[in-house]
């Protein structure tokens, strides 16, 4: 089957850049992958935020879904985002060797990154670029 790769990371209603396009376009050549990716064009941010919400409910618990059935998770922090449900997803899978963190310089909590990322043993990179190339490694 092809390797699944989630792209977790920055969105934030739209305050992060698409990212997630530039990660796509430089896998686009690499054969049996299946790329994961949580950002959607019909996101609504009146979506209440509660699990009462059915559209809400059915995002968070694909994204989860997704998470879990991945054999890669790309993590992105923008440095002009907070990021929270970034740094939980960091927090769920610090653990599970299936982590790449990029996290650059800028980003408020760069350091409690840092200190997990070693604590667990995850690659931290710090530009889109260098975590790209060490993602093109793990898809191989």
């Amino acid at each position: 089957y092809p390797k699944r790769i989630f792209l977790a990371g920055s969105i934030e209603m739209g305050t992060a850049q698409d990212w997630q396009k530039l990660v796509i376009f430089n896998l686009a050549a690499i054969k049996d992958i299946l790329v994961l990716n949580p950002r959607r064009k019909d996101w609504d941010s009146s979506w209440k935020q509660t699990i009462k919400h059915k559209k809400f409910k059915e995002q968070v618990t694909w994204e989860l879904e997704a998470l879990e059935a991945a054999d890669v998770i790309f993590l992105y922090f923008a440095p002009e985002t907070k990021s929270p449900i970034s740094l939980l997803e960091l927090g769920l899978f610090a653990r599970s060797k299936k982590l790449i963190v990029v996290c650059p310089a800028g980003f408020w909590r760069k350091g409690n990154v840092e200190v997990v990322c070693a604590r667990y043993g995850v690659p931290l990179l710090d530009t889109l670029k260098e975590g790209i190339s060490e993602l093109k490694k793990l898809s191989h």
